[in-house]
């Protein structure tokens, strides 16, 4: 909102205060400190709404480790609220309104965490761990994930539409024709729900995110950019260099969120935060043509995945267990980890892996 104002009868530059508006670097910087402040500020009464609203806190899952049906219950769930309304606030703030990818990826955010929200509410209000159902669920988030794929498809240059693009390889483009849409309902819907795979222990789930929204913010700057894309050799889109505003924002709800999701925990995310969290790294992949790239920087979200499906695979054929306990982090758990030492090792991992996303911008 704020940079449409740099656009007003300023064009002749004597107002330096109002110019820095039109510069993204500037306006990425705000966005990050203002979701921040806003989340900071709010976090103590939400919980306390919360907490009062919620009573006995987040079910938890009777099949889990032994320990969290004595640790973690009575804490109030639903704490991505508090991740939606900061960025929320601080992108229509600072952000280019006018900007469609911007809506693109924005909406599918609030849309994935509109049907986390109701998965919430409805653990809560049965006091169970059923929520909706899994068709209804799905269901929701491949329409979602369909609609941003159809609409991020016809705001892309013609070279770029219906295509994907490969890491470590400039010129390498598959195009999908017709099922480019299907191909981004996947990635965005598969990253939704692998954030959510993830978000069993206190602040695992968080900072890998907030390590990504850092990586793909940067990527978004690059991509926007012509002269950094053609330097790097990347695939530009006109655009989505204002992406990196809402990757900012991001990364300023992810810490003031942490802030109260520091072990141990006053408040989870939920699956309103978990699944609006993954389904914004999907919606940005697909957005800056990086879909691929996003296996790597979130790789630790695809190995939680993978966990779940090689356990439930090997288990109905042979009725026996690969892992202790899946998503792997319960493996872990199992085998006597500390909580603190999976998390922390977990971030060490989910560090390397963004790195190496940066890497390809590079290795060309």
């Amino acid at each position: 909102m704020l940079s449409f104002l740099s656009s007003l009868s300023l064009h002749d530059g004597h107002v330096p205060l109002i110019n820095l508006l039109r510069y993204i670097s500037f306006r990425a910087g705000c966005a990050c400190l203002t979701a921040l402040v806003v989340s900071l500020f709010l976090g103590k009464p939400l919980i306390a709404m919360l907490r009062r609203i919620q009573r006995g806190g987040q079910p938890i899952r009777a099949l889990g480790p032994e320990r969290h049906l004595v640790e973690k219950a009575g804490t109030p769930t639903m704490g991505g609220v508090l991740i939606l309304i900061s960025m929320l606030v601080s992108i229509l703030l600072w952000g280019d309104l006018s900007n469609g990818l911007l809506w693109a990826v924005l909406l599918t955010t609030l849309g994935f965490g509109g049907v986390g929200f109701a998965d919430d509410y409805l653990k809560l209000s049965k006091r169970n761990t059923d929520g909706v159902s899994k068709r209804a669920r799905l269901g929701s988030e491949f329409l979602i994930s369909l609609l941003c794929g159809w609409w991020l498809q016809h705001m892309m240059p013609p070279d770029l539409a219906n295509k994907v693009a490969f890491p470590f390889a400039k010129d390498l483009l598959l195009p999908l024709g017709f099922a480019f849409p299907l191909f981004a309902m996947i990635t965005i819907t598969g990253f939704g729900n692998a954030v959510n795979f993830t978000d069993g222990l206190d602040g695992l789930a968080i900072v890998p995110v907030v390590i990504a929204a850092l990586v793909f913010g940067l990527l978004s700057y690059v991509v926007g950019n012509h002269v950094f894309a053609d330097y790097l050799q990347v695939h530009a889109v006109p655009g989505a260099g204002e992406l990196a505003v809402f990757c900012a924002a991001l990364i300023g709800a992810g810490l003031g969120f942490l802030w109260f999701n520091a072990p141990p925990a006053s408040v989870f995310m939920g699956d309103t935060g978990s699944l609006s969290l993954g389904g914004a790294l999907g919606a940005l992949a697909v957005a800056i043509k990086h879909e691929l790239v996003l296996c790597i920087v979130g790789g630790l979200f695809v190995i939680e995945t993978c966990s779940v499906v090689i356990q439930v695979f090997w288990y109905k054929r042979t009725g026996r267990r690969i892992f202790l306990m899946a998503p792997i982090h319960h493996h872990f758990e199992k085998k006597g980890w500390a909580e603190p030492k999976i998390v922390i090792r977990f971030w060490i991992v989910s560090i390397v892996l963004g790195l190496c996303g940066l890497a390809t911008l590079k290795l060309r």
